[in-house]
């Protein structure tokens, strides 16, 4: 009978010990993720640089003006998003990061198919793909944290390859297209500050 209750104790303390690790835990996953974030949003900003310079032909080139329908809205009301949930905040950001790496995906091969026309060797496409395996592996996180607020989240690391439908394609111009490319990653490295001020303060609200 002793070594029954001494058993259950002891089972209890192990409970309670990973109870009490586990915002810990979480607090950590957090951080590695807002690390993550800002090391990609370094990758997204010297390939933007190369960009403008290689593929608009001036490394100053600016357009604040032009925008993608696409992509997910970069402004947000302060007060509305700090009275997001933890839930709300991650689901969007998942979404939004799916988003972009299908308009990634998309840009990639775009470059591809003008480089095999033209017969030359581009690092970009390459460049993109190393972004989109940053943007999986946030994903991935970010998934991960989703199923430990809601056991129901069904875990995933693979982003979901949607085709972007754009009935305009054919009216483009090579211009318009290469301006598509320079609209991607300047709004993607504004987003990936936008998700690291969100992942400081998923951190700061996990308490022990």
């Amino acid at each position: 009978m002793t070594v029954r209750w001494l058993a259950l104790t002891l089972l209890c303390c192990l409970l309670n010990c990973v109870d009490s690790l586990s915002p810990v835990v979480q607090r950590n996953k957090y951080n590695n993720s807002f690390r993550l974030t800002r090391s990609t949003r370094g990758r997204v900003q010297q390939l933007l640089m190369k960009y403008k310079e290689q593929h608009l032909g001036n490394k100053h080139f600016e357009d604040r003006g032009r925008q993608l329908k696409d992509l997910p809205l970069l402004s947000t009301d302060f007060y509305k998003w700090l009275k997001l949930t933890d839930w709300q905040r991650l689901l969007a950001a998942f979404g939004d990061m799916q988003t972009y790496w299908n308009m990634l995906d998309r840009k990639r091969k775009q470059l591809e198919e003008e480089d095999e026309h033209m017969a030359v060797h581009d690092t970009f496409p390459q460049s993109i793909k190393h972004i989109q395996l940053d943007l999986r592996d946030l994903m991935s996180q970010i998934s991960t944290q989703m199923s430990y607020i809601n056991r129901s989240w069904k875990r995933t690391t693979s982003p979901f390859i949607q085709p972007v439908v754009n009935s305009q394609t054919s009216s483009k111009t090579m211009w318009d297209h290469r301006v598509e490319g320079y609209i991607i990653l300047r709004d993607l490295d504004l987003y990936l500050t936008k998700l690291a001020r969100d992942f400081l303060l998923l951190a700061s609200k996990t308490h022990l």
